[in-house]
């Protein structure tokens, strides 16, 4: 599969995205002069280039309340990725099963020649809490499969207006609790999210270590939302560097749907306020120069430290938002280091 195959249905999907949302009446953020450096690879260099064409940046989401315009993006959105999901299930050669966990569907995605070795990776896909679904989102969870040599649950969990946070950090709950059911050991349990499945894969720690019931092994989190609330110096600095995401008129928006009232800031929809003192899983967090969750990133990785917790931080030079499904020379690299991460603790 060639990069320009991939990528432009990467594209294809944000201009789906932005055409089935155009009844939100909302203006789109003002276009950005950014800036390609030639210290990427040129795989990365072209890319960012698309990615600039796409304007991503501009896409406008509903607001809360717009059920049905929620539904247009939800459509189209899995509609325009399912040729580059299926590509990425050819390419990164593995199985998809589609099953349930505790009642929730799941996918259940097994590399080639996978042998059960009782060990499992747990996914929470990206999407702002508001959008994808775990088939739409194959090109991240196949790609780990390949680089990890482990089987991934990814977690179809019901996305926000249509589910609150709780009832969606609950869904992945019960996925952890009918893995426990069936035999496995937390310590033979890791998890990763990307962007607001980061976010979730800390809310899911977090609340497994209130219940009782232990902790995964690890935990790996590329570019996580984890203050929906916009602040942190790179929310401002970087809003006219950022190539993929702005927090008006889309973030936002999600952030409203996803939290349900509560106060943005909330550690139950914000875990980057939440207490790590009383322990919290071996974290690897992930990200790169030109997202604004950048200071996020850092402000998780330093209350982590802080708190005495085992943590990683790991960012790359003039990279995006979630760069990782695109095939460049830096995607490997960090796919390499996520998956040796990931399987140094579940050793």
């Amino acid at each position: 599969m060639t990069f320009f195959c991939r990528f432009s249905l990467v594209c294809l999907t944000i201009v789906l995205l932005a055409a089935s949302v155009a009844c939100a009446q909302e203006p789109q953020a003002a276009d950005r002069d950014i800036f390609v450096p030639t210290t990427i690879s040129p795989e990365a260099q072209q890319a960012l280039k698309e990615i600039i064409k796409a304007k991503p940046y501009t896409l406008v989401f509903p607001p809360p309340g717009d059920l049905d315009a929620w539904r247009k993006m939800h459509a189209a959105a899995e509609q325009a990725g399912k040729k580059k999901n299926d590509k990425a299930v050819e390419a990164n050669h593995v199985t998809v099963i589609e099953a349930k966990l505790g009642g929730v569907p799941v996918l259940d995605i097994r590399p080639m020649n996978w042998k059960d070795n009782g060990k499992v990776l747990v996914y929470t896909h990206g999407g702002a809490y508001t959008m994808f679904s775990a088939r739409s989102t194959l090109v991240n969870s196949a790609a780990m499969s390949r680089a990890t040599g482990l089987r991934v649950i990814s977690v179809d969990y019901t996305t926000a207006p249509f589910a609150k946070w709780n009832e969606i950090q609950e869904q992945v709950i019960s996925v952890f609790k009918a893995l426990l059911k069936k035999g496995y050991a937390m310590k033979d349990i890791a998890l990763y999210g990307d962007s607001a499945g980061g976010g979730l894969a800390i809310s899911t720690v977090l609340n497994l270590r209130y219940r009782g019931m232990g902790m995964p092994a690890a935990v790996v989190l590329w570019s996580p939302w984890v203050d929906i609330s916009n602040t942190g110096d790179t929310a401002h600095t970087l809003e006219a560097a950022d190539p993929v995401l702005s927090y008006v008129p889309s973030l936002q928006n999600s952030a409203l749907a996803y939290s349900d009232g509560l106060h943005l800031t909330d550690p139950r929809v914000s875990p980057l306020y939440a207490d790590f003192s009383k322990g919290f899983s071996p974290a690897l967090i992930v990200d790169s120069t030109k997202c604004i969750f950048l200071s996020t990133s850092v402000r998780l990785f330093q209350k982590l430290e802080a708190a005495g917790q085992e943590a990683k931080l790991d960012i790359y030079e003039g990279m995006w938002h979630v760069f990782q499904p695109v095939p460049l020379p830096e995607s490997e690299v960090s796919l390499g280091k996520s998956a040796a991460f990931i399987n140094r603790y579940l050793r």
